[in-house]
């Protein structure tokens, strides 16, 4: 790390921001930092002024103290580097975010390999993303605790970053799964060390959270509000929730419908689904294409774009996943419904509706798997629980077993 150009002008630095106001405590912690890496930059063998800052997290754990440092040397780097001053507004970034940049070499060619290896197997950009980064938020925090290889990870380090002191437990069963998906793809270039980790991982149990469903009288008030011409509703947000209600797609699939998606002929909708990439075939419904065209020929804006739904002002883009949302919420306020704190709003509670509607009028799992474009059948598994048609019977009749009259009294 050459820092001779800091050497001869730092002295710019300090005095420009002497002049421009900053406070002399601040322009203080820039002189001593400076003077640090200068004087350490040799013993402590930095290649860059990451390194300088990774010194500091073996230290400390606290966001803001590693923040503050993280502002100094990175405006230090923009003014060594670039020749940049101070601007008393932009953080200057010392580097890409998230925990990988910050991890050790052999940490960060673990990582290499299991994205080298899953994308060579075809595994979808987005799980290789969620699993790489859970892995290297789980590889920082043992290297923060005195570990940077894998010889030197300890059952007692890997427990630590799952269970707190007080035996909370501080990462999900979903977290682990990502982790150990991580490892697992690397055991062909490092048997040992991959599943001695992997042996140390604690065992969790998968729980799953009571889903909020959409009840008879819920329902009938949406399609109410979508039907209605009274309401604040546009005729885009109709023609979105009745999609939503009566095909049960995903927001983002909604979002990314181009007209070429349509087929009027054939009366079908057509995709390629973002979330799994296969291609999904849905009938065009009555009252799906009339809310759409109404849409088409009244409101929607007059531009070259393909995409289906556009945003009401120049320059008309494409609505975004979470427009998609904030769709949901309006048709629901308009509905008078689920407008308490935690109430869940988002379009997936229309996706559930329609499954849990198909499951309780009998349609085959298979086909409802197909409907809502899974590729697992044991992703319907979530929707079972509300299922009340078929959960009933599989009630018990309780007079069979003797129950001792004081259990129904009132006193």
């Amino acid at each position: 790390m050459n820092v001779q150009n800091l050497r001869n002008n730092y002295p710019k630095l300090i005095s420009y921001m002497e002049t421009n106001g900053y406070s002399k405590t601040y322009v203080d912690r820039f002189k001593r930092e400076i003077e640090k890496i200068l004087s350490a930059v040799d013993s402590e063998g930095w290649s860059c002024y990451t390194d300088v800052y990774l010194d500091y997290t073996k230290i400390s754990n606290s966001p803001d103290y590693l923040r503050e440092i993280r502002t100094i040397i990175g405006a230090i780097e923009q003014f060594d580097v670039h020749g940049k001053y101070p601007d008393g507004r932009r953080r200057h970034q010392l580097f890409k975010k998230g925990a990988y940049p910050l991890l050790s070499l052999e940490f960060k060619s673990i990582i290499d390999c299991y994205c080298e290896i899953e994308r060579k197997r075809g595994k979808k950009a987005s799980t290789i993303y969620t699993e790489s980064h859970n892995a290297s938020t789980f590889l920082l925090a043992l290297q923060q605790s005195g570990m940077d290889s894998l010889d030197s990870i300890t059952e007692e380090a890997v427990l630590a970053v799952f269970m707190s002191s007080d035996g909370k437990l501080r990462r999900s069963y979903s977290y682990k799964k990502n982790v150990s998906a991580v490892f697992k793809a690397c055991i062909p270039y490092h048997p040992e060390t991959c599943h001695r980790i992997l042996v140390f991982l604690p065992v969790l149990r998968e729980t799953r959270k009571n889903i909020q469903y959409l009840t008879s009288e819920e329902i009938q008030k949406v399609k109410e509000a979508l039907v209605n011409a009274g309401n604040s509703l546009t005729l885009c947000d109709k023609a979105i929730g009745i999609l939503a209600l009566y095909t049960g797609l995903r927001g983002c699939d909604i979002a990314g419908l181009k007209l070429g998606d349509i087929d009027w002929d054939r009366d079908l909708i057509c995709i390629k689904q973002q979330k799994t990439e296969f291609l999904l075939e849905l009938p065009l419904t009555a009252v799906v294409g009339n809310a759409i065209y109404a849409y088409l020929t009244s409101e929607r804006p007059h531009t070259e774009s393909r995409y289906l739904f556009l945003s009401q002002h120049k320059p008309y883009d494409r609505l975004q996943h979470r427009s998609i949302g904030n769709v949901a919420v309006r048709i629901m306020k308009a509905a008078g419904i689920r407008q308490s704190k935690g109430d869940r709003k988002g379009f997936h509670i229309f996706r559930h509706h329609l499954a849990t509607a198909l499951l309780g009028n009998g349609i085959p799992q298979p086909v409802i798997s197909r409907t809502l474009g899974h590729t697992s059948p044991d992703s319907l598994e979530a929707y079972l629980s509300a299922d009340f048609p078929h959960l009933k019977e599989c009630s018990i009749d309780i007079e069979c077993f003797p129950v001792p009259e004081e259990v129904f009294s009132h006193e």
